[in-house]
This record gives C-alpha cells, structure tokens and sequence, in this order.
C-alpha cells in the first residue's frame, strides 16, 4: 500500500465551484487513505489571472492558460503538491514538466440551459437576448436559432445567475456539473441533449495536476483516478491537441466509454456564426483513446482548418 505524505497541499482557484471541486478531491483522497485526516490536507486557494479580468473574452486577453498560470507557478516553486483543475479549462498542451494521469469520475458533461421565463431553447421568444462568452455554445445555438441576440456573460456561476434573475438577458448556459457540485441543480431550467449542443471538451471532468518528478505524489493520487473518465478526457484533450484549439475557435467533443472496452468519440468545430458546423467520429479501443482522437482532429484539419482561428 502506498504510504500517504504527512500533508498534501492542495492547489485551488478561489471560485465556490473551484473550491468544492478540491474538496472532492481531498475526501476521495480520505476516502483511499483512511489514516489521513483533515489537517493533514490542505487547500491553498489563489486568484489567478483569468479571475482578475472579468470584462473582456478570453480570447483577446491570453486564453485558458490565464486560469492555471499562478497554480503551476505554485506547483514548480513547491508551494503546493498538486492542483485541482476543471478539465475543460485547460489549454491542451501542459508545461513541461507538469503531468495531468489523475481525472476523477466524470460528472455530467452536459451543458444546461437556464432561463427564468422560458422551459427550453424552442420556447425563447424571436430576438430573446441570452448571455454566453462561449463560441462553442453560441455556435451550436444560433444553428437553430439564428434570430437570436448573443451578448458576452463571463463572471462565475453566481454572478451569471444573478445578472439573469435581475433580467440583463432572457437565458443563459452553464455548465449541469458546476451546478451539481456547487448543489444549484435546481437552477437547471433543462439538460441539453449533445447531439443539439456538443460540450466542451473533458466538460465535467475534475484533473489533478502536478510535477512529473514527483513520482510519490503521483502514486498517491492514482488511487483516486477513474480509469474510464481519464480515458474519455484522453481521446476528448487528443482531438483539441490536434486542433490546437483556442478560445476563439467553435470547439467541442464527447467520448463514450462502451461496455466492450471500446470507446466512440464525436469532435465538432464550427464558425461564429452557427451556419457551418461540422463533426467528425472515431471508435475504438479505449487503449488508443488519445490516438483516436489526434486522428479526429487530424481530419478537421485536413478538410475543415480554414475554420480555425488565429
């Protein structure tokens, strides 16, 4: 059995939904090592960057990097020993000497749609304004609603919710994991179908993330991996990698675990505007999940990378 260190570090942004996703962490890790207690493991909760700027897109100033900058500057310095992420945040390549083999048991991928007046995307009156700093999500929406008004709607999961309840727009996206983890479930107006909105990649799934050398932390934390969840972010985080999917490119996918060990993988990109959205799909065995979906993006690339953004 592998033997605990006297304390754990936990690396977190500040955000309520940050801050509960290390607390999964640090009870599945209670949890495996039943002589670890609370004081042993610690959250050390950071602003980073990307939760200083609220009022501009990701993609003008940095991209999903600017969520985990000070964390992995904590990881090198050793300031803390590992670092919880939400997967879909992301950029998908690491810095060197990072490594990301530990993904929690998925939670719901879907992305949920919240309204205060209207029960589903059909029901928004023509024109309805709705709030989302997603290109993935205003993509795939105005492919079927293309008579809506998209305004920019960043802030975290209680500053989203509370600028709908104050009627700044008509509805908004979240997404349904956030919720469930933050226990605001019973925001979601309705679960959206991926086969109408694709996620965004690993959407759900919780990483943690520390140095490659540090091989007792990493044999530590792999008694909290799923096995099923790493491989579907794999094969997800494969299709992006080859994409080199930024902010400002329509991007999504979701990979399936079959009970034959096989897995089925579907990756999407679109332009802004809704009215060109195409998917690619890949099955296999979930050995070669990453590979799979390298070959994915690969096709994209090949027939569609006139789409990819700058």
């Amino acid at each position: 059995m592998t033997q605990c260190p006297a304390r754990i570090r936990i690396g977190t942004r500040k955000s309520a939904l940050a801050v509960a996703q290390a607390i999964e962490v640090k009870n599945r890790l209670l949890g495996a090592f039943p002589d670890l207690t609370q004081e042993q493991i610690e959250l050390v909760k950071m602003q980073t960057t990307g939760d200083q700027i609220q009022d501009r897109h990701l993609a003008d100033i940095g991209g999903k990097g600017l969520f985990t900058k000070e964390i992995e500057e904590a990881l090198h310095s050793g300031d803390i020993d590992i670092a919880v992420h939400s997967m879909k945040d992301m950029p998908d390549t690491l810095p060197n000497g990072m490594v990301i083999d530990c993904i929690l048991e998925r939670e719901d991928p879907r992305d949920a749609f919240i309204s205060v007046n209207h029960l589903s995307i059909d029901a928004l009156p023509k024109g309805a304004l709705i709030g989302t700093s997603s290109v993935r999500r205003q993509a795939q929406l105005l492919k079927i609603r293309p008579d809506l008004n998209l305004i920019p709607f960043r802030g975290n999961v209680q500053t989203r919710l509370r600028k709908l309840e104050e009627g700044q727009v008509e509805a908004t996206f979240l997404a349904v994991a956030g919720l469930k983890r933050l226990d605001m479930q019973d925001h979601i107006t309705q679960a959206i179908d991926p086969d109408i909105m694709l996620p965004a990649v690993a959407q759900g799934a919780i990483g943690v993330e520390c140095l490659a050398k540090n091989k007792h932390i990493l044999e530590v934390i792999a008694h909290i991996n799923h096995k099923k969840s790493n491989v579907r972010v794999q094969a997800e985080r494969g299709f992006l990698k080859a994409l080199n999917g930024s902010c400002s490119t329509p991007i999504g996918a979701l990979c399936h675990y079959q009970e034959d060990n096989s897995i089925h993988l579907r990756g999407m990109i679109a332009n802004l505007g809704g009215n060109e959205i195409h998917m690619v799909e890949r099955r296999g065995n979930a050995s070669d999940a990453e590979k799979l979906g390298l070959d994915a993006g690969e096709e994209i690339i090949r027939n569609f990378g006139y789409l990819l953004q700058d």
